[in-house]
């Protein structure tokens, strides 16, 4: 029975960091459950040389193929072995393609935390059908409260395409703004396929930014392609903009009510943080695509 230990990120959100190792925790049963067979085990804390980290024990050891899963576990610095009294790194390959500055550059109040971020995606994605395809398959995450795209951000990052919903015209213009200008700065391959009012019986219904990237100019030539698609509209009317059965999971992380104080108008309640599994979806949503969908390029 091999033992390790995750060593966490350091957080700058001191509410988030006193909560991380704990997150941590949960995070890595469900990881141990979804995707590794239940041979995930004894998860605990320990205090290693003045640094807490989060301990657990992996029957048969840590294969490269876990390895590279755990590598994505939202707040992973490192990942160790106990060999003796010894730390043996673990070496991690993450799905990420890009800068981490695409998460970590913009600032405004009401942002969540990143890393938390980053927890409900992988969370949602391990209670889907496509669990198992986590490293291969290229998921369509929609977003249908994307605010300034944390969500849409991480869902790039991973490789996967996104799509987002938000009422706010300052909040779309921002993310618009935000995405050219990042793309452009950091020379990433992309087309904008769309960009503009969208208008339905000579009425104008929303606005939509659609954008097709490459995370190199070897993968635009082999055809690896992203797409982020992000609609300013209510989100009631998420069904109009995004076809049935084209969303693998919907993530979506909701402070308003917590971080403005906002209620609603039935029933005075005050918003909280959400994450669904896309497999039952709100009315007007798009209903989750088939475990079938379109791998990633390269997928067995």
């Amino acid at each position: 029975m091999a033992r390790y230990g995750v060593l966490s990120l350091p957080s700058s959100n001191r509410v988030y960091s006193g909560a991380a190792v704990e997150l941590t925790r949960a995070e890595l049963e469900i990881f141990g459950d979804a995707v590794l067979g239940g041979r995930v085990g004894d998860v605990s804390t320990a205090t290693i040389g003045g640094a807490r980290y989060v301990t657990f024990e992996a029957v048969g050891g840590l294969s490269e193929r876990d390895a590279a899963l755990l590598g994505n576990l939202s707040s992973a610095y490192a990942i160790f072995e106990f060999v003796g009294d010894l730390l043996r790194p673990v070496p991690l390959t993450r799905l990420d393609r890009f800068d981490d500055d695409l998460l970590t550059i913009q600032k405004y109040p009401g942002k969540t935390n990143e890393q938390f971020t980053k927890l409900l995606l992988n969370v949602t994605l391990l209670a889907s059908d496509g669990a198992g395809e986590l490293l291969t398959r290229r998921f369509r995450v929609l977003d249908p409260l994307c605010g300034r795209g944390t969500t849409l951000n991480q869902a790039m990052m991973y490789g996967f395409d996104a799509a987002g919903l938000d009422r706010d015209s300052k909040d779309f213009e921002a993310y618009q703004t935000f995405l050219n200008t990042w793309l452009k700065r950091k020379r990433i391959k992309h087309r904008v396929l769309e960009s503009g009012p969208i208008r339905r019986e000579r009425k104008v219904v929303g606005r939509r930014l659609r954008v097709e990237l490459a995370a190199s100019k070897e993968a635009h030539k082999a055809g690896d392609v992203q797409c982020v698609d992000v609609v300013n509209a209510d989100t009631t009317r998420v069904g109009e903009f995004f076809r049935p059965e084209t969303i693998d999971v919907v993530v979506a992380d909701a402070p308003y009510g917590v971080q403005h104080g906002s209620r609603t108008a039935e029933t005075g309640s005050r918003g909280t943080r959400t994450s669904r599994g896309g497999r039952r979806p709100p009315p007007g949503w798009p209903r989750p695509a088939s475990p079938s969908s379109t791998p990633a390029p390269g997928a067995p």
